[in-house]
């Protein structure tokens, strides 16, 4: 794919929901660089309400209704649909010679995360996931940590996620339905497969998953909010659990899940996600060889400790850094994935996060979901094809990673 770069990217955002927001880092990512040129020029959307959305956003931009009358009125396009969509789509614009933006996760099976990788290494238009919280604050300086050598070979990691908003995130639309989702360890736990991949330095290869729909299986109130945002309905007055309402009308996934990893340098890795818990937050603890790092809070305002000398119960550590960036959400995660996308479109950059990495924490969740409801069976990952593999090594930087 050539783009010139003489003239601004011409780019499209597909899907004006809840996420859609990340479109508006490409005006930050070129505010924010010399020689980046980059606009939105199309909208699509299949309602009414979300091309207004679109129209109001961007009231320059041509408004459409199908992702495929884009072919040859956008260089990039920017996929920020729900999750079953997203092969589809990609695999639509790839085709038609289109670089793509794909929130995650990739796809909600491996079946289909494959099928987008195969397309875009057979026509070799650019693919990237936004991935972004491998660029959170947070993030960076556990590896910087782990990089530095202040706890030895990494051996074991383990992530507890106490997803606070679950109720409202998660439950009240079409998240809640596995058939659109498969499950939230796709939707929500993605992000955080993958920083265990990156912390550990290495994919997935076996699988064990258990989870339950414990809770809000049992909220009878529900309703029908298609027409609706979340932030329509969303209050931290919502609580407890148990008393939440206007579910959506199918609840089908679980809200408590762990997860299970054996990873292909030996390290082993656990993950339990929770939609009910009155604090939102992810915890992560890494043991080494000389030692353990471990976070308090993920966001700007927190820290990441690290113990290196032995002792008994000490909440101290022996260093303790600060964690710079946002105080809420990953706004400064989403500008430098977007800048990272945009550059590597338009100058041919290598990416920090290949595709690869997409479709190994694709592959960790959607397997451990089949063990979950299949007896807790383990599962082993099956590989790429090689053309592939071969194909996405030359578009990204080497990751520390052996699979």
């Amino acid at each position: 794919m050539t783009v010139n770069t003489n003239e601004a990217l011409r780019v499209a955002v597909i899907g004006m929901g809840q996420r859609s927001y990340i479109a508006r880092h490409v005006a930050d990512a070129v505010a924010s660089a010399t020689d980046l040129e980059a606009r939105v020029t199309a909208v699509v959307d299949v309602t009414p309400a979300g091309r207004e959305r679109g129209q109001a956003e961007y009231p320059d931009a041509q408004v459409l209704e199908d992702h495929r009358a884009l072919a040859g009125l956008v260089d990039a396009a920017i996929v920020t649909t729900p999750d079953w969509t997203h092969a589809e789509i990609a695999t639509d614009l790839l085709r038609a010679g289109i670089a793509v933006y794909l929130e995650k996760p990739l796809a909600i099976t491996v079946e289909d995360a494959d099928a987008v990788l195969n397309t875009a290494a057979e026509t070799g238009t650019p693919l990237y996931v936004g991935h972004n919280f491998r660029h959170a604050a947070v993030v960076r300086l556990m590896r910087q940590v782990i990089e530095r050598g202040e706890i030895g070979e990494v051996k074991a990691v383990w992530v507890r996620h106490f997803v606070g908003n679950g109720g409202d995130y998660y439950f009240k639309d079409w998240h809640a339905d596995r058939t659109k989702v498969n499950s939230l360890l796709l939707q929500k736990a993605s992000h955080d497969l993958d920083v265990i991949h990156a912390l550990a330095g290495a994919y997935t290869t076996r699988v064990v998953g258990m989870g339950s729909l414990s809770v809000y299986g049992d909220v009878t109130d529900r309703r029908d909010r298609s027409d609706e945002l979340m932030t329509d309905w969303f209050s931290f007055d919502n609580w407890p659990p148990a008393e939440q309402t206007g579910l959506n009308p199918v609840v089908d996934v679980e809200d408590v899940s762990m997860v299970m990893m054996t990873l292909d340098n030996g390290v082993q890795a656990s993950y339990e996600q929770c939609h009910f818990t009155p604090d939102y937050w992810r915890n992560y603890t890494v043991i080494g060889t000389h030692g353990r790092l471990e976070n308090i809070g993920d966001t700007g305002g927190g820290v990441v400790k690290v113990w290196n000398h032995r002792r008994n119960w000490d909440v101290q550590g022996d260093v303790e850094y600060p964690i710079d960036g946002v105080e809420d959400g990953h706004s400064d995660a989403d500008l430098l994935t977007m800048t990272e996308f945009l550059r590597s479109v338009a100058f041919g950059e290598p990416t920090s996060l290949s595709p690869l990495a997409a479709r190994a924490a694709v592959a960790t969740g959607a397997l451990a979901t089949r063990s979950l409801r299949n007896g807790s069976e383990p599962i082993d990952v099956p590989p790429l094809p090689e053309a592939t593999l071969r194909h996405f090594a030359t578009t990204s930087v080497p990751e520390r990673t052996t699979r």
